[in-house]
């Protein structure tokens, strides 16, 4: 805990939180004010090294502080830097995101189960047509909305699944995800 850290280590020493929840402030003020702090949310497909961080400076924090803590994040992955007052959206956004991704992917896996394919190729097929449209979301320069209408046939099989799941995606995308966090 912060609490756990020595004094000593506090005056010269650049503390990294990846507390979720826990403000730059609470920390310094907890440091003796003068310490220097960054926080930063990853997410675990930092482990695969296509991570996502975000980074905020506390007040005594340096630029060069922000360089070093960038760099080897950038080791796993994209870093930003946000505001601090953003940390509890990015949480909710791609802290949290991952987990919404595999629970999509798992719904999408049981679906093609039900109708025939094995364990094994729906996973890969569920896998790689989530790596694959990521990338689209990425490289192509296109919005979402353009994206998913080009692979949506007017009254097609897409088009029939997407009407059943879109008023769902649409209150999903109303929510205060942050207020969950």
């Amino acid at each position: 805990t912060i609490k756990e850290l020595p004094s000593s280590a506090t005056d010269s020493a650049l503390i990294v939180s990846f507390a979720a929840g826990i403000r730059i402030k609470a920390i310094e003020d907890n440091l003796g004010g003068g310490s220097r702090v960054i926080r930063v949310m990853p997410n675990t497909p930092m482990v695969m090294g296509a991570g996502m961080s975000a980074v905020s400076l506390g007040s005594n924090a340096t630029s060069i502080d922000q360089e070093w803590v960038k760099g080897f994040l950038a080791k796993a992955g994209e870093v930003v830097v946000v505001d601090e007052k953003l940390q509890d959206a990015v949480t909710a956004t791609s802290g949290s995101g991952p987990a919404y991704f595999f629970a999509f992917t798992e719904s999408i896996i049981k679906a093609a189960e039900r109708l025939g394919i094995s364990h094994q190729d729906a996973t890969t097929l569920a896998s790689q047509t989530l790596i694959g449209a990521a990338l689209m979301v990425e490289k192509s320069g296109k919005e979402l909305a353009t994206l998913r209408e080009n692979v949506t046939s007017p009254n097609g099989t897409t088009a029939a699944a997407l009407n059943k799941t879109m008023t769902l995606l649409e209150r999903v995308s109303s929510l205060r995800l942050v207020s969950l966090v």
